[in-house]
């Protein structure tokens, strides 16, 4: 993962309309935004600004920008191509909110490209906000979607190299291994360098409506039927269109346990900005852990109703990208430790 987003990062930098800038607080913008985890998704975020740009729903714009990030075979966190569980299958899960307050989500489906169209389709044509695993999957077959292998070579490879020792780490991906991965040659790290980390996008249209998505193939090699924080309304994504939005990546089991993107809205309803909303809610789960929150990565991005966004991790080389009016960036963000 950091290896492969140093470098797409680096790659974007060649683009004239996008600079970095480190993490500075809130930042208010004029008009519609749209923002997500993680610098390579700008390529998600330019998807959905063709949608703002005309004057369309917050909702279009997400789902769309997300379908960007699930078909990318190279982005092996999400979607087609995404690293399989300790059984060699890929399982997907996803999320959507809307401005009124609807929701739809999708877990450990399997073989359908986009669980994000899935998702709206379970908030829109079904009673139910959740559907899973065999479920889900008739659902979408009967709504059209067909199914694909998800399972790239590139994925498949990096599964049975893992099965050599079966280890299971659910941090061997992140900043705590950094070093680790410095100290090889290139061809000698594993594919387990681009574990668990979402896309969670969210989006705030020219009238002023709010919507989220989140989508993830979930932790590489864990155990069948793990389900994280990302398809969970009020873990991975939580949308209060009077208030501000919220979603979050990185170990979705320390999410869940604080209700995190819930309790980011609920502290940007209490008047604190979109960064210093995410900052607290980092830091109760470091409370939560004691000695132990250096050995754990979850970061959160939020957007209130006047445009303003901001993000904060525990640990460091967490950024996010965001399209505005004012052209795309790229923000690292703020953390802990």
């Amino acid at each position: 993962m950091l290896n492969r987003r140093t470098f797409l990062q680096s790659s974007f930098l060649g683009s004239s309309s996008l600079f970095v800038h480190k993490y500075s607080g809130g930042t208010s913008a004029l008009g519609p935004v749209v923002l997500s985890t993680w610098s390579p998704n700008v390529k998600a975020n330019a998807a959905a600004w063709t949608i703002l740009e005309k004057n369309g729903r917050a909702l279009d714009a997400v789902e769309k920008g997300v379908r960007v990030t699930e078909a990318d075979p190279k982005d092996q966190s999400v979607g087609y191509g995404g690293l399989p569980d300790r059984d060699g299958k890929v399982t997907l899960d996803a999320c959507v909110m809307d401005e009124n307050g609807n929701c739809g989500a999708v877990f450990a489906i399997e073989n359908i490209m986009h669980p994000v169209s899935v998702a709206r389709l379970v908030m829109e044509k079904t009673p139910h906000v959740q559907l899973t695993g065999e479920g889900a999957l008739r659902f979408a077959l009967s709504q059209g979607f067909k199914k694909e292998n998800l399972l790239t070579p590139e994925s498949e490879k990096a599964w049975r190299e893992w099965l050599k020792t079966s280890h299971y780490d659910p941090m061997i991906t992140v900043d705590n291994i950094q070093e680790e991965i410095n100290k090889q040659k290139p061809k000698e790290v594993k594919g387990q360098i681009n574990n668990h980390d979402t896309i969670g996008m969210l989006a705030l249209d020219v009238n002023g409506n709010l919507s989220g998505a989140c989508s993830t193939s979930g932790m590489a090699f864990k155990m069948s039927g793990r389900v994280g924080d990302s398809p969970i309304i009020g873990a991975g994504l939580f949308v209060d269109n009077e208030i501000g939005a919220a979603t979050s990546t990185g170990v979705g089991e320390e999410v869940i346990k604080i209700c995190g993107s819930h309790t980011v809205v609920e502290l940007m309803r209490q008047g604190l900005s979109p960064e210093e909303a995410c900052k607290k809610a980092v830091e109760r789960i470091v409370k939560r852990n004691g000695v132990n929150a250096k050995t754990l990565q979850v970061a959160f991005i939020a957007l209130n109703k006047k445009g303003e966004y901001g993000g904060y991790s525990i640990l460091k080389k967490f950024d996010y990208g965001v399209r505005n009016m004012q052209g795309e960036k790229v923000y690292n963000g703020k953390s802990v430790f």
